[in-house]
């Protein structure tokens, strides 16, 4: 179980960041600064990084209009919250 948690917290960290990271490249806005995919950005959040995607999101004002970002992560959230329940009830009955 401390593994779990352990992987959740570290992916919530790498998504937070590569949110920041983005944003701060799309502020330099010179053609030598390469962003992060949006298909990247949503991948780590549905591996188990909604939580921290969906925070920075909020923090850095980032992907706030895109669609898939502003309804996606909250649900990708949701729905990794219940997950998340679930299997920890199942782990400490067992």
């Amino acid at each position: 179980m401390i593994a779990i948690i352990a992987y959740l917290v570290i992916i919530n960290i790498a998504a937070f960041a590569m949110m920041g990271d983005d944003k701060a490249r799309a502020a330099r806005r010179n053609g030598r600064t390469r962003r992060i995919p949006e298909r990247r950005l949503l991948g780590v959040s549905a591996l188990g990084g909604s939580l921290g995607g969906w925070l920075a999101m909020r923090v850095f004002r980032h992907k706030t209009k895109h669609a898939a970002f502003a309804f996606g992560l909250p649900v990708m959230a949701v729905i990794h919250a219940v997950l998340a329940v679930a299997l920890f009830r199942y782990l400490l009955e067992a």
